[in-house]
C-alpha cells in the first residue's frame, strides 16, 4: 500500500535530485482546487455531506481510469492515522498542516504509488488535487495533472462558474484554482544584501516567496518556495508558463551569485563548505535549524564541484529524515528534543560519512 510505504520510507517521487537544474530547483508542484456542486464547502459542511464528499470521492479516484494516468492509488481516511503518521505526510509535503490539524472527521487522502500525485479531500476544499515532480517540470506536472483532473470531472460535477471559473472557498483560488510552485535552493541570493528588494521585486510581478512549508513558514537552508498569486483572469498555460520564466530567471541570478563567490572568494566558499560538512559528519547533537544550514552550504558546495561523494538525491532525503515526526518514526517511539538532536546528528553522520 503506497501510504504504509509513504509512512515508513522518506523517499518520495520530488527527491530524486535529477532533471531540469535539479542542483538548484528541487522540486515543482502544481495544485488545483475543486469544489462539488450542490454540497457546502468544507467549513461549513456537515458530517453527514462530507461523508458523502468522501464516498464520491473516493469511487472516483480508486476508478481504472484514473489509475491509468495516476497510477495505482491507495485512498485512506485521516482517521485511520496516528497524529504522528499525519505529521510524517506533512513533513513529506503529502499533505497540508491544516488537513493534519483539523480535528474534523471525514477527511481522507488518495494517493498514487510512487507517491506523485496526492489528492486531500475535505480540506479547505472538496478536493486538492496535487502533482509533485523533482527538478524544474512545471510543464509535466501540468500535464499530469490536467488529465487526472479531466478524467475526475468527468465523475464529479464540480462548482464551476461561466464567469468566475471553479469556484473555491478562498477567493484568492477562485478561476483556474491552480497553484503552481517550485521549491528553490538559493543561498548566494539570500546572502546578498540584495535580497529582500529581489523577493519584494517578485512579489510586484505577481508571485509569492515562502519557505519549505508553505504559506506561514519561514525560509530555512536557503530553500524558498515560489508560487503564482494571480489564479483569475489567466489560462492554466499562461500560469504555468509564467512561473517557469520567473525561475529561470532566478537560477540564471543565483547562478551568477554563485560564480562571484567563487571569483571573489574561493577560501572563504571551501572554508564554508568544508567546515558545515566536517560538522555534519562529526556532530553528535544537531538541531533542526543548524543542520538546515550546514545541509545548504553541503548542498553548494556539491553543486560548485567542491564535494564529489554526495548525491543531490540524499541530501533531497535528509530533507524529511531530520524533521522530528520522521526521527520519532525511525525511534519507533515518541522522544523529546534532545534525543531528537542526539538522533537527527546520528542519521546525518551515517548518511554523509
Amino acid at each position: 500500500m503506497s501510504i504504509k510505504n509513504a509512512l515508513s520510507n522518506p523517499y518520495t517521487k520530488w527527491m530524486e535530485g535529477e532533471g531540469p537544474h535539479a542542483s538548484i530547483v528541487i522540486s515543482s508542484r502544481v495544485r488545483l482546487a475543486r469544489n462539488l456542486n450542490g454540497y457546502s464547502f468544507p467549513h461549513l459542511q456537515d458530517e453527514a455531506s462530507a461523508r458523502e464528499v468522501m464516498k464520491l470521492a473516493g469511487k472516483a479516484l480508486l476508478s481504472k481510469e484514473v489509475e491509468q494516468d495516476a497510477g495505482k492509488i491507495d485512498f485512506v481516511s485521516l482517521e485511520d492515522l496516528s497524529p504522528l503518521d499525519k505529521m510524517i505526510l506533512v513533513e513529506k509535503h503529502l499533505i497540508s498542516p491544516q488537513l493534519a490539524e483539523d480535528a474534523g472527521a471525514e477527511r481522507g487522502l488518495a494517493l498514487s504509488e510512487d507517491e506523485a500525485v496526492s489528492v486531500m479531500v475535505n480540506e479547505e476544499d472538496h478536493l486538492r488535487l496535487q502533482v509533485l515532480f523533482p527538478a524544474l517540470q512545471l510543464k509535466e506536472a501540468w500535464k499530469l495533472a490536467s488529465r487526472v483532473d479531466d478524467l475526475l470531472e468527468s465523475k464529479l460535477d464540480y462548482a464551476f462558474d461561466e464567469k468566475y471559473g471553479y469556484l473555491t472557498c478562498c477567493p484568492t483560488n477562485v478561476g483556474t484554482g491552480l497553484r503552481a510552485s517550485v521549491m528553490m535552493h538559493l543561498p548566494a541570493i539570500a546572502m546578498t544584501s540584495q535580497v529582500n528588494k529581489f523577493f519584494m521585486s517578485l512579489s510586484k510581478l505577481g508571485f509569492v516567496v515562502r519557505g519549505l512549508y508553505g504559506e506561514g513558514s519561514q525560509a530555512k537552508g536557503g530553500l524558498f518556495q515560489i508560487s503564482n498569486q494571480i489564479t483569475l483572469g489567466l489560462s492554466e498555460e499562461e500560469i504555468i508558463g509564467n512561473l517557469t520564466s520567473v525561475s529561470c530567471q532566478i537560477i540564471e541570478q543565483e547562478q551568477l551569485a554563485r560564480d562571484e563567490m567563487r571569483k571573489d572568494g574561493l577560501a572563504q566558499l571551501e572554508d564554508l563548505v568544508f567546515r558545515s560538512y566536517g560538522i555534519l559528519t562529526n556532530a553528535y547533537i544537531i538541531s533542526s535549524e543548524e543542520a538546515a544550514e550546514h545541509l545548504s552550504n553541503v548542498r553548494l558546495g556539491l553543486h560548485m564541484g567542491l564535494l564529489r561523494d554526495v548525491e543531490f538525491k540524499k541530501l533531497n532525503e535528509l530533507l524529511v529524515e531530520i524533521r522530528p515526526a520522521f526521527l520519532q518514526k525511525l525511534a519507533g517511539k515518541e522522544i523529546d528534543a534532545f534525543n531528537r538532536d542526539f538522533k537527527r546528528a546520528e542519521l546525518i553522520r551515517k548518511t554523509l560519512s
